[in-house]
């Protein structure tokens, strides 16, 4: 009967029908017995109990400095392990209700203390408080992997994260996965709905020109103006200040310097807040040796379009940053990372959890840190001998950062198929191959949105308060 359950799952059109069916499947595997159940190895139950029941005892006597005193001795998302991957690998669908039930009391603690008539805490203590709270405890980041035209699925796992309310408000792309965080980072959030339709994403006969030009003796800059023209169709013509004006979301570009003794960027309204959002996603899309390397282009203080550090040409942001994990912590405090992940190059050697388990991982991750240092001896071998200027230097670089990249974050969506080709990723694709790329990725987020809902929520409430407070 499990069995059958699970097929269904996998062939379920939304996500209230897949829910349905996880909820069903737990209840026949016994997997409901064990949420309600609060020892395991897995976690420390006693610690989460405690801190629990302290919690519930101050809201019952009215005790509000005591909450407020119990809080600010630290918020924690993963208090004694409660956020652990095996602890959501037991069940279908959440996991142990000790951990839902202390998640759910600190955000209603926190939404209590924030109530402007709450005369026994004052102003200055609430926002002192709510600021620093919202510091230590952190943020959650979406990232979008470099994809070419296999981009598709990461527009199914945004849809699937959109419909439920749980997109981050700090996002980030390289190469393909930009253009999606462009295109979700420049609209209004109600007006999200239009890029799932199949019309919208339409762009086949535009990468059959990119491919057509691809043969030998045709100019790269053909292929650059038909990419220009996906772009421009896709994303309107603003700086990164307006599109996070528009959208409220802190988008953020991975691109890669062309010259050597450069060093990459990571373009966001705090750090390039007039640079240009179609130019940044084009430079991030432009592939070495497919597309010829290209400018920036911002406005000046008048407004008016001028170029952005002229003397210098960026390409494809995978190279150097697929995932710039260390500059999304350094500019939002991020500490939580969603990561939608398409790379071919990677997908065979990752795991979509953290440190798991099994013959299989141990295998994969040792046969992929052999590769990656065989493959970086190498590369140092080969420049050894080359002038530092040799134009073979760009190439073994590029292929240096590849391999020195990290590729996961603490919850990985990856597709079902693992092996895609890497020439796949300038593929034109018709109609039934982007739905089935959309529909993949809606169907692997799906198993991860209630671990999503839970382990973002103190983190979605403390945003909420802090922004209603002018924090």
């Amino acid at each position: 009967m499990s069995k059958a359950l699970e097929r269904k799952m996998a062939k379920a059109s939304s996500y209230q029908e897949w829910k349905e069916l996880a909820l069903e499947h737990d209840s026949l595997s016994g997997a409901d017995e064990w949420k309600q159940v609060e020892k395991s190895r897995e976690y420390d139950n006693a610690a989460i109990r405690d801190r629990l029941d302290i919690l519930q005892a101050m809201r019952r006597s009215n005790d509000d400095h005591g909450l407020l005193f119990t809080l600010n001795e630290g918020i924690h998302g993963n208090l004694g392990g409660m956020g652990a991957s095996p602890m959501y690998k037991r069940a279908k669908f959440g996991t142990k209700q000790l951990t839902v039930d202390y998640i759910e009391e600190v955000a209603s603690a926190l939404q209590y203390l924030a109530q402007p008539h709450l005369s026994s805490i004052s102003d200055a203590e609430k926002r002192d408080f709510f600021h620093r709270a919202q510091l230590c405890f952190g943020q959650s980041a979406l990232m979008f992997s470099g994809s070419g035209t296999f981009l598709f699925f990461h527009v199914g796992v945004f849809k699937a994260l959109w419909e439920q309310g749980l997109v981050p408000d700090v996002i980030s792309g390289a190469s393909g996965g930009a253009l999606i965080t462009a295109v979700a980072g420049s609209r209004p959030s109600e007006d999200l709905g239009e890029i799932f339709e199949p019309e919208f994403l339409e762009f086949e006969d535009d990468i059959k020109a990119i491919v057509r030009n691809l043969s030998p003796g045709k100019r790269r800059k053909l292929r650059k103006q038909e990419l220009m023209r996906i772009i421009d169709r896709l994303i309107p013509d603003i700086t990164f200040a307006e599109a996070y004006e528009i959208s409220g979301l802190k988008i953020n570009i991975s691109i890669t310097p062309s010259e050597a003794h450069q060093k990459s960027r990571l373009l966001n309204a705090i750090a390039s807040p007039n640079v240009m959002l179609r130019e940044a996603v084009l430079a991030s899309c432009c592939i070495p040796g497919v597309f010829p390397p290209t400018a920036l282009a911002a406005k000046n203080v008048h407004g008016e379009r001028v170029p952005y550090l002229p003397s210098r040409k960026w390409v494809d942001g995978s190279l150097s940053e697929d995932l710039p994990m260390k500059r999304l912590s350094r500019l939002y405090g991020v500490n939580h990372f969603l990561v939608s992940q398409t790379n071919p190059l990677a997908l065979p050697f990752i795991s979509s959890e953290k440190n798991k388990q099994g013959i299989w991982n141990t295998i994969s991750q040792t046969a992929l840190g052999t590769m990656k240092d065989w493959g970086l001896a190498a590369a140092h071998l080969l420049q050894h001998p080359l002038p530092k200027d040799a134009y073979a230097n760009k190439y073994i670089d590029a292929y240096v950062s590849l391999l020195s990249q990290t590729y996961t974050g603490d919850i990985n969506i990856l597709p079902s198929k693992r092996f895609l080709n890497p020439a796949g990723m300038l593929s034109a694709r018709d109609s039934a191959q982007v739905l089935k790329l959309l529909t993949d990725g809606e169907r692997q987020t799906w198993p991860l949105i209630e671990r999503i809902r839970i382990q973002t929520h103190i983190s979605r409430t403390l945003n909420t308060l802090t922004e209603q407070m002018g924090l």
